[in-house]
């Protein structure tokens, strides 16, 4: 981050001075910025009635890209596993297993551990169950629900939901 008392670098290029002036972490912007507008769609997202397991959706990598803008790498499969993962839902420990695995995978495609940990920052700050969003750990249920095992019926049901789903050849974001 920028030094308030720095002095900006002496030389004739502009270039510089720029470079100097905008040196701030994108990660931390970034995971700020999906905070601010989860908290701002708060009171804006429907719920379930409780037991009630929505139909699967996804929409890649949640206020992420899906793959890089600049080079041929592309995480979103990542994203999609990710994302069945937390429409599910299940147990905190299952959640850091989901996390963990996003990171791995992201690392895998990508080879970039910088990027692969910083998805796995934002997600551990931004995929709580007690935010009301869209995106947060157990989507598919109640917002009521938080961190709660899933029952063998509550397992065979989401197993149901995504065959429907995947049967029905969806328009998925990674393709």
């Amino acid at each position: 981050m920028i030094d308030p008392g720095a002095t900006p670098p002496k030389g004739d290029s502009k270039l510089d001075v720029r470079r100097w002036m905008f040196d701030v972490p994108k990660v931390p912007l970034l995971i700020l910025s999906a905070l601010v507008l989860g908290a701002l769609l708060y009171h804006l997202i429907p719920f379930k009635a409780d037991g009630e397991l929505s139909d699967f959706t996804s929409d890649g990598c949640s206020l992420f890209p899906d793959s890089s803008l600049i080079h041929a790498d592309d995480w979103c499969e990542c994203c999609l596993e990710h994302d069945i993962a937390y429409w599910r839902g299940g147990t905190e420990a299952e959640r850091l297993a989901a996390d963990k695995a996003l990171r791995d995978c992201v690392l895998q495609q990508t080879g970039d551990a910088q990027l692969a940990e910083a998805m796995y920052i934002g997600v551990r700050m931004g995929g709580s169950p007690y935010f009301k969003n869209w995106y947060r750990w157990g989507y598919g249920w109640n917002y009521a629900r938080k961190y709660q095992t899933l029952t063998k019926e509550e397992k065979a049901l989401a197993e149901a939901k995504l065959q429907a789903f995947f049967a029905n050849d969806p328009a998925l974001p990674c393709e």
